[in-house]
């Protein structure tokens, strides 16, 4: 009879440490696949770059290095492998666009041009998709660390080297600028 009793605690351990490491799994995958669709807007994003800096350099030829920044910052992005690196670089492009769109304003000329126009429109849609992906992206990334340090599951998360992972955060320098208050010019 104990050893019934014995194995029956036994199976219901063994399962719970199953069913808690397949949701750990499903959490992880989750969060992979909220950093795929990540990706997509990203490619999106590297394809017009290029573009708006070739419209870009017929108008603003001095602004040499500005230009510079932000193919160099798109090429970091491009290359970039692993998650954590892609963060960090898309961050980095995305502080080089905004310093961009600063040396823009001193060009009305440019900001006539249909074409210029045009791939403002497009790279403003995929910013706004980009914010949303990465809302959802980090809601994953949330619930997959909120699930590997919460007990019972941390203990079978240390067991199997699952860590905390990064969430997709807005820079310094970005979040500087949308905490900087408005300049009002008449």
């Amino acid at each position: 009879m104990v050893t019934i009793i014995v194995l029956a605690i036994v199976l219901v351990l063994v399962f719970a440490i199953i069913s808690i490491y397949n949701r750990i799994i499903r959490l992880r995958n989750n969060r992979e696949n909220a950093f795929a669709d990540i990706d997509v807007q990203l490619k999106q994003r590297h394809d017009l770059v290029p573009q708006l800096v070739e419209t870009v350099k017929g108008y603003a030829s001095h602004e040499k290095e500005v230009l510079i920044r932000v193919i160099e910052a798109r090429n970091g992005a491009v290359s970039a492998h692993n998650i954590d690196d892609k963060i960090v670089a898309e961050n980095n492009l995305t502080a080089a666009l905004s310093g961009l769109k600063v040396t823009l304003e001193a060009y009305p000329d440019l900001k006539a041009n249909e074409n210029f126009k045009h791939l403002q429109e497009e790279i403003a849609d995929i910013e706004n998709k980009l914010a949303a992906v990465r809302r959802y992206f980090n809601s994953a990334t949330r619930e997959y660390n909120n699930a590997i340090e919460t007990f019972p599951a941390n203990a079978i998360a240390g067991m199997f080297g699952f860590r905390r992972e990064r969430m997709f955060e807005v820079s310094a320098a970005e979040r500087a600028a949308v905490e900087k208050a408005p300049e009002i010019k008449f």
